[in-house]
């Protein structure tokens, strides 16, 4: 019997696919006016953003190291614009890590300006804030 739809691990080539389930990669979206921050951060914008007016934000994407550059972030990525686009937003932003940027460049996203988030150690984290139309 043939398959319709290819499983994720063939969507993405996977060599060593573990029998129990794993978690390999997240991401999400947010109609909140934050572009990046914990909970705890306390820059932090609770306001709703007008889908109209306001860009989406792109957020939080983790991808484990043995699942990297195999379409996952891409596929979760996918997942959160039509979201977006659902709710009706037009337009996303993010602040990517240096590591992200790469995929969210060829994934149409350009790079508007850098950041450099202050962490409670003293350092900083240097993120570009990019931008995309739907």
């Amino acid at each position: 019997m043939a398959r319709a739809e290819p499983t994720a691990i063939e969507r993405t080539g996977a060599k060593h696919a573990q029998p129990e389930l794993m978690i390999v990669g997240c991401g999400g979206w947010s109609k909140r006016k934050t572009l990046y921050g914990s909970d705890h951060w306390t820059g932090r914008e609770d306001a709703l953003l007008d889908p109209l007016r306001d860009a989406a934000k792109i957020r939080a994407f983790f991808i484990h190291p043995d699942w990297a550059r195999r379409g996952v972030g891409g596929m979760i990525l996918q997942a959160c614009e039509d979201a977006a686009r659902a709710a009706g937003f037009t337009r996303f932003e993010m602040g990517a890590t240096l590591t992200g940027a790469k995929l969210f460049g060829v994934k149409g996203y350009v790079a508007v300006k850098p950041i450099s988030i202050p962490l409670s150690n003293g350092e900083s984290l240097p993120v570009l804030h990019m931008e995309k139309q739907a």
